[in-house]
């Protein structure tokens, strides 16, 4: 799993989600490595290249790992020490528009908000949201799309997963307008201020698998994406989770001209096109902690209310500086920093608008 560094631009939240009373902000990745324990149990993942940003140094973390294995980590690459958890998005590229060679994209690390959501929440007049069962495995997006197919409001789970996957091109610094992807996939100027990506996770549960074998019908969205009801058969209402990464993209404004030359950025996943943003989350929570900090931390009358986390009794806040101390070695022999001839893995560039083909080492075009 893969993962850049640590940046100031983690401050950089979403307007939409400020109010989200929980916050857990990531630091340098505990490794960074092309594995994906729950697309791939077990295996290399031929198909993406994205960061592990929490686990243990000192016990099992690899191609496979249990809740138990990640309960028995011995220090988290995230900011609060109860949360063992371990969350994945693929990396991002520039490709030179001159040499066609591939450098990684830096940017200002992950940061994940828990959201009280949904009919269910207390705040919504619901009987409150329950913390993640252990073992729980989910993911969001599609690393094999390469464009839009659903008209927006819909409602169908197929649209609301399409819909999760949003992103700003960030422009304040140059006094310039910035702007939202509108299904339109990957801007065409620079973004000056950062490409702040952005992941809606489900948070609807079915009460009985912590997965499936697609990895998505277990949970499901809220109605409204970002609040409203679970559908018919997913009785239990979780936290629901939001992922943010700001890439450093103006890092490279100087090396391509907006107009002249196409996007030049791509995912790990040989996405040129923005459509296969996606993340997995698989639970590490001290559960208990988690449920009590649910149930006492959404506090009008103190700063649990407005998204303090030290605040809450419940959890404890680690430094940056001590989280950044987190970390493994690679388990996969392979460049994935500096200048390479092609992405890690086997992922050529695929354009659309059909989803792209994911291949394997053993059918790989290159």
């Amino acid at each position: 799993m893969l993962h850049s560094p640590f940046a100031a631009l983690v401050a950089l939240g979403c307007v939409s989600v400020v109010n989200a009373w929980f916050r857990v902000a990531c630091t340098d990745p505990l490794v960074q490595e092309r594995l994906d324990p729950i697309i791939s149990p077990g295996v290399l993942n031929d198909n993406s290249l994205a960061p592990s940003t929490l686990s243990d140094p000192c016990t099992d973390f690899g191609p496979s790992y249990t809740y138990n294995s990640l309960r028995a980590s011995s220090c988290t690459s995230c900011e609060v020490e109860q949360d063992l958890s371990n969350y994945w998005f693929p990396k991002l590229y520039f490709q030179d528009p001159k040499t066609k060679l591939f450098e990684p994209v830096a940017n200002g690390g992950l940061l994940v908000y828990y959201q009280n959501r949904g009919d269910a929440d207390v705040s919504n007049g619901g009987s409150g949201l329950k913390t993640f069962p252990p073992g729980l495995k989910m993911l969001t997006g599609n690393p094999a799309r390469r464009s839009k197919k659903y008209p927006v409001g819909l409602g169908t789970q197929d649209e609301l997963r399409e819909r999760a996957v949003q992103w700003s091109c960030l422009r304040y610094s140059a006094g310039l307008p910035g702007y939202d992807d509108n299904g339109t996939g990957f801007p065409t100027t620079n973004c000056e201020s950062g490409l702040n990506a952005r992941l809606h996770m489900p948070a609807c549960w079915d009460g009985v698998n912590l997965d499936s074998p697609d990895h998505i019908s277990h949970t499901a969205f809220l109605s409204g994406l970002d609040n409203g009801s679970c559908p018919k058969g997913y009785p239990v209402t979780l936290m629901k989770l939001f992922y943010e990464v700001t890439w450093n993209v103006n890092d490279f404004a100087s090396r391509w001209t907006p107009g002249v030359n196409a996007w030049p950025f791509v995912y790990a996943t040989g996405d040129p096109t923005g459509f296969s943003w996606h993340g997995d989350f698989q639970n590490g929570w001290d559960t208990t902690a988690l449920q009590e900090a649910i149930d006492a931390c959404n506090n009008p009358n103190d700063a649990t209310g407005i998204g303090d986390t030290s605040a809450c009794k419940y959890l404890t806040v680690n430094t940056a500086a001590n989280a950044n101390t987190c970390k493994i070695a690679p388990i996969v022999n392979e460049a994935i920093n500096g200048t390479l001839t092609q992405l890690p893995g086997c992922n050529p560039l695929q354009y659309g608008p059909g989803d792209a083909t994911l291949y394997t080492a053993a059918n790989c075009p290159h």
